[in-house]
């Protein structure tokens, strides 16, 4: 890729857009009655998928940009639970009944730090108070360093079906700039335990981007990395924003590889992946052919929601725990940040959102399009414009940015139909960004 065009348009400010409008818009405006008001108009028939955010982790790694709590003992961990608990009963309880559930997953910090037995009690609560669909996924999100045999046959006993890992990467000199020590060794009995116990698909996470780190050192991650045939992987670029993650003051800035570089690794680590047998998905996942993301792509169902890339179709998503972020039919909701106030709101018998953002008509649509920009990199505006009722010339004309990316030769288009030069998949962002009512207009 061009020096020029990566100076351009990789810009670390722009959003991820996993979720339009983007967090920094939430506010305080709509709270916990909002929340318990649009849970109460959520169609009975309409499947939902549930986030469960675990915050807690043995140890801090440096590069993190989630909400986490350092814990070397369980009893935080049992107090989180027992609240956790009660708001899922608040939570059920706002519904008209009993949702049906396509889909859950456990995030973190590191959910598999909660003892067998808790899982196992958790997974029955979730059961009681909501209908899982047979074929419905549960996903839990793992570290390999603190993974275990009892907890995988746990896992196994309450019917989690997926578990992505945390790999980031294999280069011990990469491992100790960011403070996260983890074997070639730890990961594969990780997954070899999964697989033992019935969780046949997993997931890897790979980063690019950090301190120390070279296009040999990524391509030899994803070398490792595709020995152990994870279904997927995501391969995300580290964004360093140590003035909002103050954990990342640790990284020695200096030792942070250029624009030019990152471009570099990504390429070379998609390479190794495609010439593997998977599939590129969007921005930054790949998948094996017959992975569930591999075939939404291919069917144009490919979804972006707050994790990421997602075959799940469910329109509503509900956020459970801390700093969780949850999607209905009327707008986003988040819970407090922090584990006090959290349980002070749901001891006291209240939900405890703390902010959120009310979805306006043009808000759907421009997150319609920015979706299929980073679902399929391409977008049929006018189509998307008509099926919500908008005129087109007023999104494609007015758009100096979308002018300037197609001058520069990001995009193509035709008719409205706007498309993404495969060669400039990495900055796709400000393709989308092109649709972003709410991001500083000013040039590059």
């Amino acid at each position: 890729m061009q020096t020029s065009i990566l100076k351009k348009y990789c810009d670390a400010r722009l959003p991820w857009y996993t979720i339009y409008p983007t967090v920094p818009e939430f506010s305080a405006a709509v709270g916990a009655k909002a929340c318990e008001k649009w849970l109460s108009r959520l169609p009975a028939d309409d499947p939902v998928s549930l986030y469960l955010h675990v915050p807690f982790c043995r140890s801090i790694c440096w590069y993190c940009g989630f909400p986490t709590t350092l814990t070397r003992w369980d009893a935080p961990i049992l107090n989180y639970l027992e609240v956790l608990r009660e708001e899922i009963r608040l939570v059920a309880e706002q519904a008209p009944q009993a949702l049906p559930v396509n889909d859950v997953h456990f995030g973190g910090g590191t959910p598999t730090l909660i003892e067998p037995a808790e899982f196992l009690a958790l997974m029955e609560l979730l059961r009681c108070r909501f209908v899982f669909g047979k074929t419905a996924t549960v996903a839990v999100e793992i570290d390999p360093r603190t993974f275990t045999v009892e907890i995988a046959e746990a896992l196994g006993a309450a019917g989690v079906n997926r578990a992505s890992l945390g790999v980031q990467s294999f280069d011990p000199i990469v491992q100790k700039a960011i403070n996260r020590i983890q074997s070639e060794a730890q990961t594969a009995v990780a997954v070899e335990n999964l697989r033992q116990h019935g969780i046949s698909r997993v997931n890897f996470d790979l980063i690019f981007g950090l301190p120390n780190q070279t296009v040999q050192s990524c391509v030899q991650s994803a070398r490792t990395a595709v020995a152990m045939r994870p279904d997927r992987l995501a391969v995300f670029g580290y964004a360093h924003v140590p003035s909002y993650m103050k954990r990342q003051r640790l990284i020695d800035e200096t030792a942070l590889p250029d624009n030019t570089a990152r471009a570099e690794q990504a390429a070379a680590v998609a390479d190794i992946l495609v010439a593997a047998g998977y599939c590129q998905i969007g921005l930054d996942h790949f998948a094996l052919p017959d992975d569930e993301l591999a075939l939404a792509q291919k069917a144009g169902r490919l979804r972006r929601n707050s994790l990421g890339y997602s075959a799940d179709t469910c329109k509503t998503v509900i956020g459970l725990g801390t700093s969780a972020i949850g999607r209905l039919g009327d707008g986003y909701v988040q819970n407090e940040l922090a584990a006090g106030p959290y349980s002070r709101h749901i001891r006291a018998g209240r939900l405890a959102t703390s902010k959120g953002y009310r979805l306006t008509d043009e808000d759907r649509l421009r997150a319609a399009i920015i979706e299929r920009l980073m679902c399929d990199l391409e977008a049929d505006v006018p189509a998307i414009c008509a099926a919500h009722g908008f005129d087109p010339i007023a999104f494609l004309d007015s758009s100096e940015r979308l002018a300037m990316l197609a001058e520069d030769g990001i995009v193509d288009i035709e008719k409205g139909f706007i498309r993404v030069r495969p060669e400039h998949r990495f900055v796709m962002r400000a393709v989308a960004a092109a649709f972003d009512a709410y991001l500083d207009r000013s040039p590059y």
